[in-house]
């Protein structure tokens, strides 16, 4: 069975080319772009890559847009600052030759922060349901937190080798991505189902986001930057429950504009 990969992009330029060389095993690759104004088009189309345009309709709807942009039924999605293990590439070759009989595949992401790898803080194995048929699944519609819906009745296996996710370099891009984007697009989607909260509420979501991820979940065994991992999501825990108070003031919720495509 082929497999198609597809990847969205907004000035992905630092990323795209490592992204798509780890995926030299697949039939093609898919890149929906949406406006960027660096080389992020060129070097993908550079690389092989099918590029298409897309009006930036917020994440879930724009993977949708990829997946059904695809040649081939066999999806692999991947985010720009994602690259594809040797034992993950090893396993979707097997499957890509018939020899499992799943519908869709959850694979464990192992996420590199300030430079090393996460396993611990709540973040490591972080099943993703990445490969999928997507005659039998489609992406959820979600603001924030998109994932893939498979159909009931569905067969899904998991697989070992992991996506390895280049994410955050320094603890300024994180109060960023914070700041811009996780903390307005998770206000967006409460306020969306008709949740409310309290400055109180808000304070108390913080800290236990902290102790949840530094104690509950050892991040003091990811040292420096497990301290770090828990301080923002505890930041983030705040910030998304002052956003939120505000919207509800307002009456109505606020634009989130989109920034950038990495996680």
């Amino acid at each position: 069975m082929k497999v198609s990969a597809v990847i969205i992009t907004l000035n992905e330029e630092r990323n795209i080319a490592d992204a798509i060389d780890s995926l030299d095993f697949v039939d093609e690759v898919v890149v929906v772009d949406s406006g960027s104004t660096d080389r992020t088009r060129e070097i993908a189309a550079a690389r092989g890559a099918r590029v298409l345009f897309n009006e930036w309709p917020g994440f879930s709807a724009q993977k949708q847009f990829a997946t059904d942009a695809a040649a081939n039924n066999l999806i692999l999605s991947l985010d720009a600052d994602e690259r594809i293990s040797a034992e993950l590439k090893t396993e979707i070759i097997d499957i890509s030759k018939g020899n499992s009989a799943s519908d869709g595949y959850r694979i464990p992401r192992l996420s590199y922060y300030l430079g090393r790898p996460i396993r611990h803080s709540g973040w490591y194995p972080d099943h993703q349901l990445r490969l999928f048929d997507r005659r039998k699944g489609r992406w959820n519609g979600r603001v924030i937190h998109e994932s893939v819906a498979m159909e009931a009745g569905t067969t899904i296996a998991s697989l070992r080798g992991n996506i390895l996710h280049h994410t955050v370099t320094s603890r300024g891009e994180h109060a960023r991505m914070i700041k811009e984007r996780y903390a307005p697009l998770a206000a967006q989607q409460m306020f969306a189902e008709g949740r409310n909260t309290s400055r109180i509420r808000g304070l108390f979501s913080g800290a236990a986001s902290f102790l949840r991820s530094y104690v509950i979940r050892q991040g003091f065994l990811d040292g420096y930057a497990g301290i770090s991992i828990a301080y923002f999501a505890a930041l983030h825990n705040v910030r998304k429950h002052s956003l939120l108070m505000e919207m509800r003031k307002q009456g109505d919720s606020a634009v989130v504009h989109h920034s950038t495509t990495n996680r």
